[in-house]
């Protein structure tokens, strides 16, 4: 099965590479933005008996640091051939 993974800042924690993109965004004339946040996306392909806690376990030990960042996990379906 594959799973789709977003890594991002919890509300609160400074992003400068977030502030760096939008300062830079304003600087090319781009309007509007009031607000960046950089994140990461993490895909994997995980056997289909893979447990959702398992998946958390994953986030929680390695994939993101817990103490600055949240994630949320998405199963993708596979396309009917």
């Amino acid at each position: 099965m594959k799973v789709r993974i977003l890594v991002r800042l919890k509300p609160g924690v400074l992003d400068p590479q977030g502030r760096a993109v939008h300062n830079s965004l304003g600087a090319l004339g781009f309007e509007g933005v009031e607000d960046v946040r950089i994140g990461r996306l993490i895909e994997m392909e995980v056997a289909d008996t893979t447990s959702d806690e398992t998946l958390r376990a994953m986030c929680e030990k390695l994939l993101a640091n817990m103490v600055i960042e949240d994630f949320a996990i998405e199963t993708i379906e596979r396309e009917a051939a």
